[in-house]
């Protein structure tokens, strides 16, 4: 008998436990909140980039060959005007040798074409001087004339010829000097594209020998902002960026120039954004992927509330306000969040928000105060409610 009573008293206690937990269960939600709090928000526009030299030249040439000689490799450091690689000299100087001698030739022809004018001029004159006395034709004297004049032009032809033997000579000149390639500038190879033995062809445009930075030291970060977000950028903004290289270093640069030209790449619209950058440990490299955050402006002490609170919505559409059930109350337009009030039901809070950095919005009209709970998700059932510490971006209303 006993053992009896003892049987059914468990089953009444196990039969009340297994009510109060499907009841529990069966009951209203849990959810997960987080407070309105003040703190400051910095207005910022996210975008990525590439890492530049602020000025990179390209190195050319301007004549045809093969390379004889490199003097310079990746990372060199160069001067200005030093020498740093040498085209096969040897047809230039067999082109400046005949121009030399097409100046000789021309040279020579000029002085016999003077020698032609003196003789002509002699004749020309005795015979004009013999013509009062009958000692020459008339015809003699026109013939000395015209043989004059005819060696006047040669002369002036022979003239023209010399200055054109100095021109080609001057090109001639001119490429042989081109096959020795000089360093524009002062700075870094940071690539170089041929090798010894190459032949570089300059028939139709200027091939690429070696890219040289001017200042390592010195960098910029070409950005791509988007359209929406372009309005807000301008010069002297502070940039704080991150590296793949360096993933636990912060970089600081300042935007200098942003540039009205459209980028469209698949029908979206960016703007590329120019940061300035110190590189003086030369920790950044030249092609390098930046992230980039450009600070636009930065408020203080402000309410602030989590952006996962504007971003729920309750499951369940029949306990939101106006959720398609008639005669209930309709959802309030524009922005709200959701509080949990004092008969435990959702309750909606009109607000109106400023400026965001991502994870916190400010808080511009509305009847919140600082300490007010808003709800951000719904915790699993079973679960016990959860406010202030849990992260905003953690709860069910939506992502981050």
């Amino acid at each position: 008998m006993k053992k009896l009573l003892i049987g059914v008293v468990l089953a009444a206690v196990l039969a009340g436990a297994a009510y109060l937990y499907l009841k529990k269960e069966n009951g209203a939600p849990s959810f997960r909140t987080a407070k309105v709090e003040r703190g400051d928000i910095v207005d910022s526009i996210t975008a990525t980039g590439n890492i530049n030299a602020v000025t990179t030249v390209s190195v050319g040439s301007q004549i045809s060959g093969t390379i004889q000689k490199l003097f310079v490799d990746y990372n060199s450091r160069v001067r200005k005007n030093e020498v740093i690689a040498q085209i096969d000299p040897q047809l230039l100087e067999a082109s400046v040798t005949q121009a030399q001698g097409s100046l000789e030739n021309a040279k020579a022809s000029l002085e016999k074409a003077k020698v032609a004018v003196t003789d002509t001029e002699r004749t020309y004159r005795r015979n004009r001087e013999l013509l009062p006395n009958g000692f020459v034709a008339q015809s003699d004297v026109d013939a000395s004339q015209t043989a004059y004049e005819q060696a006047v032009a040669a002369q002036k032809s022979a003239e023209a010829g010399v200055t054109q033997a100095v021109g080609a000579l001057k090109v001639a000149q001119t490429n042989l000097a081109y096959a020795t390639i000089r360093s524009p500038v002062e700075g870094t190879v940071i690539s170089r594209n041929v090798d010894v033995g190459q032949t570089v062809a300059a028939s139709f445009q200027t091939p690429t020998l070696f890219s040289i930075a001017q200042d390592l030291t010195k960098m910029q970060i070409d950005t791509n902002v988007d359209e929406s977000d372009i309005a807000r950028a301008a010069k002297g903004q502070t940039v704080i960026f991150t590296v793949d290289a360096w993933p636990a270093k912060t970089f600081k640069g300042v935007v200098s120039q942003v540039r009205n030209a459209p980028i469209i790449t698949q029908n979206v619209v960016t703007y590329d954004v120019v940061i300035l950058v110190d590189n003086r440990e030369l920790m950044l490299k030249p092609g390098m992927t930046a992230n980039v955050t450009i600070l636009v402006k930065k408020f203080e002490n402000v309410l602030k509330i989590p952006n996962a609170a504007m971003r729920y919505r309750p499951a369940d559409k029949s306990k939101e306000p106006g959720g398609g059930t008639q005669g209930k109350k309709k959802e309030p337009l524009g922005q709200h969040v959701y509080v949990i009030g004092k008969d435990g039901k959702l309750q909606p809070v009109s607000i109106k928000t400023g400026a965001s950095d991502g994870t916190y919005t400010e808080l511009t009209e509305g009847t919140l105060k600082e300490g007010d709970s808003l709800v951000t998700g719904e915790a699993p059932k079973g679960g016990a409610s959860r406010s202030g510490g849990s992260p905003p971006g953690m709860g069910f209303g939506g992502p981050r």
